[in-house]
């Protein structure tokens, strides 16, 4: 089986980054989105030519012109808001999608089902309604005439992860982050993407997955269109990294972030070879899972620590060396379709963003290496 066009249309990898929900929510003065145009153009000077957003296709579906309030997710990162917030997701989506179209940027879909004060995720029941809201979403782009050239549609970010899915209870239960490989996971997955496809069969689809290990993927995956695994040097060896650091993930408590100022640089320079050919064999391990499923691959958050931002004694030089030595490696491999240089390629990102030569000396890597031949 093919992959779905148009990633079969491709003829070079894209460089992609994920601006997430953030392309909507931040949007106060000095977050960094409020002007699209400065953006998009500040992304394409850096060779960026496509991107991954959130879609919000629960709240379009239940109303879209409705404005939304927003619950607040996290006050320790930089993607989104760190403060209850307020969206109207119609017109907005088709608006940044035409200003993307306008620079040569491939727009991909995804969501993070952010969670509004009324939580209307949660009427999220079964794999027909996931099919259901992407379906209305598509329809409406449609009407736009915006639909031809979405790069590919990812029904949920990072599924099951209960920050993303909450709607979705696993067998067993507890098998949420990485848990895409149960039985009743798969069944879901195959469901909802078939019925999408029947309605949209030109739109590559996929889920993307913080996975496990790459052992994982032995199923039968063939109705994925292209697998996206998001993959960090810090899951390496067993997800050992952060408990080195001290770092666990706080949402709302800044303490993990002081271990990161304290630990983070140093555990990575103690032990720096470990951990890059740790990095090196999670990327290798996925590009023959790529090869084994005739599958490409796409990443659009990578590769060295997974949370980061513009804080005091937090240097960005090691995070970029890390993610250097993933995209070149990616690269290499002449499995990936398209492929991001971090999780930090936005503009909220200052100390990332700012380095011109740096995103146009990878993003020259990236769209010069192979496409896979699948």
């Amino acid at each position: 089986m093919e992959p779905t066009a148009p990633l079969a249309n491709l003829t070079q990898p894209l460089a992609i980054t994920m601006w997430d929900f953030s392309w909507l929510e931040r949007r106060w003065p000095g977050a960094g989105y409020e002007n699209w145009n400065l953006a998009l153009d500040e992304l394409a000077e850096r060779g960026y030519n496509a991107v991954r957003i959130d879609a919000f296709p629960h709240l379009l579906t239940a109303g879209h012109e409705i404005v939304w309030d927003l619950e607040v997710l996290w006050t320790t990162q930089d993607w989104g808001s760190p403060a209850p917030n307020r969206v109207q997701v119609w017109p907005a989506l088709p608006e940044f999608i035409h200003a993307c179209n306008a620079r040569g940027i491939r727009v991909a879909l995804s969501s993070w089902f952010r969670n509004d004060t009324g939580d209307i995720r949660m009427k999220i029941k079964t794999a027909a309604d996931m099919a259901r809201i992407w379906i209305r979403t598509l329809e409406l782009l449609q009407s736009e005439g915006l639909v031809e050239n979405l790069l590919y549609v990812d029904l949920c970010n990072e599924w099951p992860g209960p920050h993303w899915a909450p709607f979705f209870l696993n067998d067993p239960p507890e098998l949420t982050w990485g848990g895409w490989h149960s039985e009743r996971s798969l069944a879901y997955l195959r469901e909802s993407i078939s019925l999408v496809r029947s309605a949209f069969p030109n739109v590559p689809l996929t889920y993307s997955f913080n996975p496990e290990n790459p052992q994982a993927a032995k199923h039968d995956l063939g109705f994925l269109d292209f697998f996206e695994p998001h993959i960090w040097m810090v899951n390496a060896y067993g997800y050992t990294f952060n408990p080195k650091v001290g770092y666990g993930f706080e949402l709302l408590d800044p303490k993990g972030y002081y271990n990161l100022q304290k630990n983070a640089e140093r555990v990575y320079r103690e032990q720096a070879d470990y951990w890059q050919q740790g990095l090196i064999g999670l990327i290798n391990a996925y590009a023959e899972v790529s090869r084994a499923h005739n599958r490409p691959l796409i990443t659009t958050e990578c590769w060295g620590i997974i949370d980061y931002k513009d804080w005091p004694l937090l240097d960005w030089g090691w995070v970029k060396e890390t993610c250097e030595l993933g995209t070149i490696t990616a690269a290499a491999t002449g499995r990936w379709a398209a492929m991001a240089t971090s999780n930090f390629c936005g503009p909220q990102f200052r100390g990332m963003w700012r380095d011109l030569a740096w995103h146009q000396r990878l993003t020259k890597i990236i769209k010069s290496s192979n496409l896979p031949a699948c």
